[in-house]
């Protein structure tokens, strides 16, 4: 059974097929999912969401392009909903430099007030960059986050700073880019991320692996995820699938699923 670590099943491209999108996860053999928070909107919709299924857990935070709307009300409601027994993560958090909504020190700003928060109430962080990699990594190392770690979500850099990453706790998680046909780099990658540390995502409702690149994404396209990654690792899906959903669960540090 597959654990899709990353969803925003939260968003609006979901309202009016839900139930079914969740009926074909269950079929493509996903047993759990992380629904991701990162704004006043999609983390109160993540928190309905895990109330309402056992198998669904999520994690709240904010986003790096929205960064200039958090205020600090808003990190003390994050920091409300992380005693919530399903949260079982703070994120998704980072630095995106492909948008310029959020001035790039203002993003800086509102990263390390999450890692520090993580820090006083004990979660793994869920990182997100985009044409970030380098500040993300001095951020990470100056900020201490080993003592955490966490999940280097959907990852797209090269295996130097993979090992960096995996140096400081972090676990390395791939989605569907890692199936496209071009996307040399992230398989290279996967191939080489140890496997106590690789977990598997859909972002969804983005990055559609192939065949249905380009169209809404849903969990139970992880299946695809893993099947291309347990075939690079050279590997039974049936194995892949236990492994990255051992290493969800100890990451979460979920006991019981």
């Amino acid at each position: 059974m597959l654990f899709d670590t990353h969803t925003h099943i939260n968003a609006a491209d979901f309202k009016d097929d839900f139930d079914d999108v969740l009926k074909r996860a269950k079929e493509a053999g996903v047993s759990n999912m992380l629904v991701v928070g990162f704004d006043q909107p999609t983390i109160t919709d993540a928190i309905k969401i895990i109330d309402e299924y056992d198998h669904i857990y999520g994690s709240v935070g904010w986003h790096p392009v929205d960064a200039i709307d958090m205020r600090d009300q808003d990190l003390q409601w994050i920091e409300e909903l992380s005693s919530h027994p399903k949260v079982v993560a703070l994120g998704e958090m980072g630095l995106d430099y492909h948008w310029d909504k959020s001035p790039k020190d203002i993003q800086k700003d509102v990263f390390r007030r999450q890692i520090d928060l993580a820090k006083r109430v004990k979660l793994p962080i869920i990182i997100h960059n985009r044409e970030a990699t380098d500040d993300i990594i001095q951020i990470l190392k100056e900020e201490n986050a080993e003592e955490i770690g966490g999940i280097m979500h959907c990852f797209s850099a090269d295996w130097e700073a993979a090992k960096q990453c995996l140096d400081m706790n972090f676990y390395i998680s791939f989605g569907g880019p890692v199936t496209f046909k071009n996307a040399h780099l992230p398989k290279e990658v996967a191939v080489k991320v140890p496997d106590d540390k690789l977990l598997v995502e859909t972002d969804c409702p983005y990055l559609s692996p192939h065949p249905y690149r380009g169209k809404r994404n849903e969990p139970a396209r992880v299946r695809l995820v893993a099947e291309k990654i347990a075939e690079l690792k050279g590997m039974s899906f049936e194995d892949l699938a236990k492994l990255t959903t051992d290493n969800a669960k100890r990451c979460f540090g979920i006991k019981k699923i």
